[in-house]
């Protein structure tokens, strides 16, 4: 079955888990709607409990499946008719001082979501290797100092956020932006090629943390995908 035949057969409200999130539609027509729109929402990596104990099921059911499928769809509904439409997510962040607020909210939140599930993995963790490692201990002194760092950006951001682990002009940065802000943004206070994220915002952790973010934090090191982060700081 192909994919387009595969979103026929949802039509009339059936549940959808996957590449197009958990959502319900009232019709065929908003089926296809979604398949031709120009931002579209991967399939997870991995199945909603892989990473468990560290990140609950349900967790990532309701993170992917509600809050991710949702900035999707608003943005493809703020897109709708601009000169937005036929641009790239990358080619409009790189510029979102000129986007109005739904573009900026709801495209952030589109590429930060698609960029955390794949810097995690289950029976990830541990510690980078090669280049990479020996970066990280040469700009922050060890390995240990680093997530330290890390931690403490992650920590102290203030409400609702991401901290972030960038690479510019051969050097390692940490940082955070608030609300649904990155560092491919002309609006951003650190800038530079992302190479890992963590999502901050209390739906991310809530419901198995409550209002623990440090613990949070600390299980994050047990699913971060190490293979994945070396991949992107090679592309930088």
């Amino acid at each position: 079955m192909n994919r387009t035949d595969f979103l026929r057969t949802l039509a009339g409200g059936t549940l959808a888990v996957g590449a197009l999130g958990t959502q319900t539609f009232a019709s065929e027509s908003e089926h296809i709607l979604l398949e031709t729109a120009p931002f579209k929402q991967a399939p997870l990596p991995y199945d909603f409990g892989a990473l468990e104990p560290n990140i609950d099921k349900l967790t990532m059911e309701i993170h992917y499946g509600k809050h991710h499928a949702a900035y999707v769809k608003n943005l493809n509904d703020a897109v709708k008719g601009t000169a937005f439409e036929k641009k790239s997510l990358e080619e409009i962040l790189k510029t979102i001082s000129k986007a109005p607020a739904a573009i900026r909210n709801n495209g952030g939140g589109h590429w930060n979501h698609s960029f955390f599930w794949e810097v995690m993995g289950p029976g990830k963790g541990g510690e980078p290797k090669g280049a990479l490692g020996d970066a990280i201990k040469s700009q922050f002194g060890s390995f240990e100092k680093f997530k330290e760092e890390f931690g403490k950006a992650a920590t102290t951001r203030f409400g609702s956020g991401w901290a972030w682990l960038v690479a510019k002009g051969g050097k390692l940065s940490i940082g955070s932006t608030p609300n649904q802000d990155n560092p491919l943004m002309d609006v951003s206070d650190i800038k530079g090629t992302p190479l890992l994220a963590l999502d901050v915002w209390e739906h991310a952790y809530y419901l198995h943390y409550q209002n623990k973010r440090p613990d949070y934090i600390k299980a994050f090191w047990q699913v971060v995908n190490w293979d994945k982060v070396v991949e992107n700081f090679k592309k930088a």
